[in-house]
């Protein structure tokens, strides 16, 4: 049990990264010592094995799944998935305040903890190439042509929250890149904050006598959202992965150039709410931003002695 907590926590802390753009759960995992268990627990869980858990009745089908259980570590799954949950629904409401209430120190913040991350992983790129460059720039294009209309509204519709919960969930195994800068990427960081927030809420609520309205619709949207995630899970998550194992420098060279094309989003942001005195109000996204930077440096520094797991090396051009 004392073991689970501890684990608990290190999910808290990564759930707590996972939420801010720019800061990634990965690199999290590297630094509390638990992102190859991760990937190893991840990578081997079958949904396959589990067709007969309607069958648990019988004593042979209730010994196999407790063997299949020990097998992809699924308490240490469990303790790290509350961890990360419990940290996402506290700091989505912080957040979303943020947005809200202050949003010119809010997204200069994100700038910084975004453009950082994007240096960092531009580090780990030893050697470009004709096609990284192409791409990159493909990339950076791209970004930016998303960003530009998610800054103008998106929709929020069923299938977009499944496919932000697909996209998302992959962040578990990137290094320097979060679920949140998805979110944020395709326009659906600001809602699902809201979302969630309005959940726990409605969820307090009808404990204590409230309607149940609340809760259904924005349940509804929690559950497309983690509907998302499990897709993800078990398809792009292990495409990433295996991307990042065969063709590691180019998936960093894509999401650098996804980062900094993405760049486009917080910096429209504050224009659009800077207000009429600038001068009064754009040191504060600087200065966000320089805290954002330092946040970034000071978590790559700790990880500069670390390594995330390559055993398949790097035989991209």
């Amino acid at each position: 049990m004392r073991e689970l907590f501890a684990v608990y926590l290190k999910g808290f802390s990564m759930g707590s990264a996972d939420v801010v753009p720019g800061v990634s759960g990965a690199t999290i995992a590297l630094i509390l010592g638990i992102y190859d268990r991760l990937i190893r627990a991840i990578t081997t869980i079958d949904p396959r094995k589990f067709r007969s858990t309607w069958r648990l009745h019988e004593p042979a089908q209730r010994a196999a799944l407790r063997v299949e259980l020990e097998r992809i570590d699924a308490g240490f799954l469990t303790a790290l998935g509350l961890g990360i949950a419990t940290a996402i629904v506290v700091l989505s409401r912080v957040l979303h305040a943020a947005i809200t209430e202050y949003p010119v120190p809010t997204y200069g913040f994100f700038f910084g903890l975004i453009g950082a991350s994007a240096i960092v992983l531009y580090g780990e790129i030893d050697r470009w190439t004709a096609r990284r460059i192409a791409v990159s720039i493909a990339g950076i294009a791209i970004a930016a042509a998303i960003t530009g209309v998610t800054a103008a509204g998106v929709s929020h519709g069923p299938a977009m929250i499944v496919l932000a919960g697909a996209i998302a969930v992959c962040a578990m195994i990137l290094p320097g890149i979060s679920g949140a800068f998805f979110l944020l990427l395709l326009g659906q960081y600001e809602f699902m904050t809201a979302t969630l927030t309005a959940f726990v809420d409605g969820l307090f609520g009808l404990a204590g006598g409230g309607a149940a309205g609340p809760v259904v619709e924005s349940g509804t949207i929690v559950a497309l959202y983690l509907l998302g995630t499990v897709i993800g899970l078990f398809t792009m998550a292990h495409i990433v992965r295996r991307a990042l194992e065969r063709y590691r420098a180019a998936t960093l060279a894509v999401l650098v150039s996804l980062m900094v094309g993405a760049l486009r989003l917080p910096a429209t942001e504050i224009a659009t709410n800077v207000g009429p005195e600038p001068t009064a109000t754009l040191p504060t996204a600087v200065a966000a931003g320089i805290v954002g930077v330092v946040a970034v440096l000071l978590a790559n520094r700790y990880t500069a002695g670390l390594e995330y797991d390559d055993p398949a090396g790097d035989s991209s051009n």
